[in-house]
């Protein structure tokens, strides 16, 4: 039988640390975070034996909705503990006599499940850490007391003194000991491999929550002077620019120190505390789905890269923010050198940013110093993150991503392979980023602003009370497994010289950038204010009543809901009722209020505003929006025309859109877009034939315009590629621009990005992959008119008159 432990808590421990520490729970909400089932028995497993890591347990459970730590559980007439511990804390001096001295504790609850079939005992560790410093390498133990894996009592005393306001409780997923049991007996070495295993898990979370230990900045700069392939690219440095040994080395000094990051965990945990603040001052909450599985990557041991899209400069202290909240160390950031001004760049440095010029050419010395930089922080085992779109999105739709910073990655996996690399992409939505109208204006031909102090500080000044952040963590990419099913023996080029390059790495590194950012847009966050945007901007005359904008809202959540685009995606839990009034309380939209009640509307600034957020989600609606297009084109479509259309069109806006569905998919998509839609009434299907139906037609109608804008730009190119057999690239991207601000001009379309040369560019280069138009600008006709009919088609006859017209004008001006 086993014993219970003889100490209760004394009221001295209870009075502490009920009234002086200060505790943060993760995940915050654990019963549901873990699916726990509290029908079952928990047993609490503890590294380190302390009466004070209990009493804070126990505090967090209560307040959480968990089990009683300190209540033992009764099972078949034997009284067990409610908890167990790996160890005893250590003496003052010398080691742990025995270190399996709770090893029966475990074997006697794997023969209590021998006895009892149906028992099921749910072991769950929980991670206690007071303070999350890493230390710094070579520091001595006394000054790295919160770094002791089993204190002893006087050290644990020290440490919980110091850091009572930096309490972590990580509470993990628990272990059925019945399907252990069932699996492996209740013998002796099961219950030393359930102590090992703890044990390994438990020096994982420590190393998730705290990072490894930090270098001393200067050791950093003589390590990175020393590393063979710098002094090679200093030794260039010599001989190409005729200068002297100590010049060059003073260069790349000043490179290193513009450079690499001054991480500091107090500035972290200070920092985190006053962003708590803004946030809340802010906005009304953050929303984080989908951390558990980054938080089990890390304990899992791998090295995380973080690949967030880039929609605001408050991108950088939002995931830091979140990261750190979430009971991880936050990662070391890869951060444009336009922000290392002062007082900013010190201040991010300190958070962990390192600095990255826009270009690397022409400077090899630059290059190599960076280069053994970020490989240095892998080997390292620090975490990272980088925006892989380069700069801030000023659309709202992800950018085209750059590859560089993946390059790197990829090439320091082949040289350092002792932990896996996995990529976890990142959606970040808000309801409102304050540089929106800055974006309108640079879209708009004004010069983009240098970044100054006013600029990164000011959010407080400018914003309270913008509804809420959201946070999306994606699908991870495991970096083995990825190359693993897509290149063949690509370990052969492990340990390749650095100064060679294995032949299929641009192209993986690409394919795989454009993976990521599928699996950003994968898990967007719907929101209030982004539904409410794209409703709008479907609408004729940007105006719609209440009841028929509520009826909307509630046709695409049903759309998203019994269709989910991706189960990394996030959809409001409210009404559509309460949606609204959640958008209404942001004040981006005009009400009125008449005798028939409210109407909603967007002027033309607002239109264009709002048109950043419209795009955050535009790609989720995507593929219902051009079915619907096709669906309303006439009075009935076949499926099979419907699914040649759809099939046509697709990979060129999936270029656009970072569209996740593959060619085979497509069919399955349509059929059950069809389905959903024939279910909400808006259209019937009789004997595979497709008719609107017309009392729901202002609802479909509204649904298909969400894409008319893309159509649109389509029709555009389509129509110059028609009538001109050659064309140059640029020629042709000049003249669609062209005939797109006009047609933005007569036909009223407020989105800036309606006549950006990137978003033609994108549609081009699409042409060219599927060979509609050769590198050298040579239209294949054959392939060039049919699609252009297809697409116009979908079009309305303004719009088709409007091209034509302005095709026309431009004839004559250049006769």
């Amino acid at each position: 039988m086993i014993t219970l432990m003889q100490q209760t808590p004394s009221m001295l421990s209870r009075s502490f640390v009920n009234g002086l520490v200060k505790s943060q729970y993760v995940p915050d909400n654990p019963v549901d975070a873990l699916k726990l089932d509290l029908t079952r028995p928990i047993v609490y497993v503890l590294k380190t034996k302390s009466m004070t890591d209990l009493v804070a347990l126990q505090r967090a459970c209560k307040e959480r909705g968990l089990p009683d730590p300190l209540t033992p559980i009764k099972v078949n007439g034997v009284i067990i503990p409610s908890y167990v511990c790996l160890d005893n804390p250590a003496p003052l001096f010398g080691q742990v006599k025995d270190k399996n001295v709770f090893f029966s504790e475990f074997q006697q609850l794997l023969r209590l499940h021998k006895d009892d079939k149906v028992l099921d005992i749910q072991l769950m560790p929980v991670s206690l850490f007071w303070g999350r410093a890493p230390g710094k390498e070579g520091q001595v133990p006394l000054l790295s007391l919160a770094n002791s894996i089993s204190p002893s009592r006087l050290r644990k005393t020290v440490i919980v003194g110091l850091n009572r306001k930096d309490n972590l409780v990580r509470f993990n997923k628990p272990v059925s000991l019945r399907f252990m049991a069932d699996q492996h007996g209740s013998d002796e070495k099961l219950a030393q491999k359930l102590i090992r295993v703890a044990k390994i898990h438990f020096s994982r979370q420590k190393l998730a929550a705290s990072g490894p230990k930090l270098p001393n900045r200067y050791q950093l700069f003589e390590q990175l002077l020393r590393n063979p392939e710098v002094k090679k690219a200093i030794q260039v440095e010599i001989e190409e620019h005729n200068i002297s040994a100590q010049k060059a080395e003073k260069r790349a000094n000043g490179y290193i120190d513009e450079i690499v990051s001054d991480f500091s965990y107090k500035f972290v945990k200070n920092t985190s505390n006053f962003l708590g603040w803004i946030w809340n001052k802010i906005y009304s909450g953050i929303k984080v789905n989908n951390a558990e599985q980054v938080r089990k990557l890390a304990a899992d041991g791998h090295e995380i890269v973080f690949m967030p899209c880039h929609r605001s400069h408050m991108d950088y202290l939002l995931i830091s923010y979140v990261i750190y909240n979430e009971g991880l160390i936050p990662p070391h950031i890869a951060a444009g050198i336009n922000l290392n001004f002062f007082p900013a760049g010190p201040m991010f440095r300190r958070g962990g940013a390192f600095f990255l010029r826009r270009t690397f050419k022409g400077n090899k010395l630059y290059a190599t110093i960076f280069r053994e930089y970020l490989s240095l922080l892998f080997s390292k085992g620090y975490s990272v993150e980088f925006f892989t779109e380069g700069g801030r999105s000023r659309t709202g739709r992800l950018l085209p991503p750059k590859t560089g910073m993946l390059n790197m990655t990829l090439q320091a996996m082949l040289r350092e392979q002792s932990r896996p690399i996995t990529l976890v992409p990142v959606y970040l939505g808000y309801d409102h980023v304050m540089e929106v109208s800055t974006y309108v204006k640079e879209l708009s031909g004004a010069n983009k602003k240098k970044e100054s102090v006013f600029q990164i500080f000011g959010i407080a000044k400018k914003l309270k009370n913008y509804g809420q952040a959201f946070v999306n963590f994606g699908e991870p990419i495991n970096l083995n497994q990825y190359l693993n099913k897509h290149v063949e023996n690509w370990r052969d080029d492990i340990n390749m010289p650095v100064e060679e390059q294995p032949a299929w790495l641009n192209q993986t590194t690409r394919e795989l950038a454009n993976q990521v950012m599928v699996n950003i847009n994968s898990a967007a966050a719907v929101n209030a204010l982004t539904i409410c945007a794209l409703i709008l901007h479907a609408a004729p005359h940007k105006a719609l009543s209440r009841e028929i904008l509520v009826k909307q809202i509630d046709s695409y959540l049903k759309l998203l809901r019994n269709n989910p685009y991706s189960e990394f995606s996030t959809l409001p839990e409210n009404s559509a009722e309460e949606i609204l009034d959640q958008a209404i309380a942001l004040k981006k939209f005009t009400v009125r209020e008449d005798s028939l009640g409210q109407m909603l509307s967007m002027s033309y600034e607002q239109a264009v505003l709002l048109t950043f957020y419209r795009n955050n989600i535009l790609h989720l609606f995507a593929l219902p929006s051009l079915i619907a297009a096709i669906v309303t084109e006439k009075a009935q479509t076949s499926i099979e025309e419907i699914n040649a259309k759809v099939c046509q069109l697709y990979p060129l806006i999936q270029a656009e859109l970072f569209l996740k569905y593959a060619a085979d998919e497509l069919s399955t998509c349509i059929s059950d877009t069809l389905a959903e839609m024939q279910q909400q009434g808006l259209i019937r299907n009789q004997a595979g034939v497709i008719t609107p139906v017309t009392e729901r037609l202002m609802s479909i109608k509204l649904l298909a315009a969400s894409i008319q804008e893309t159509l649109q730009r389509y029709a555009i190119v389509l129509t110059v590629l028609e009538h001109d057999q050659v064309i140059e690239r640029t020629k042709l991207e000049d003249r669609s621009q062209l005939i797109a601000e006009r047609l933005s001009s007569l036909n009223g379309v407020s989105a800036p990005e309606f006549f950006d040369k990137k978003v033609f560019a994108i549609f081009i280069n699409k042409l060219q992959e599927l060979h509609y138009l050769s590198d050298a600008g040579t239209v294949k006709a054959d392939k060039i008119s049919p699609l252009a009919n297809v697409v116009r088609g979908l079009t309305t006859l303004e719009v088709k008159q409007t091209i034509s017209d302005v095709m026309l004008s431009q004839q004559s001006s250049e006769v």
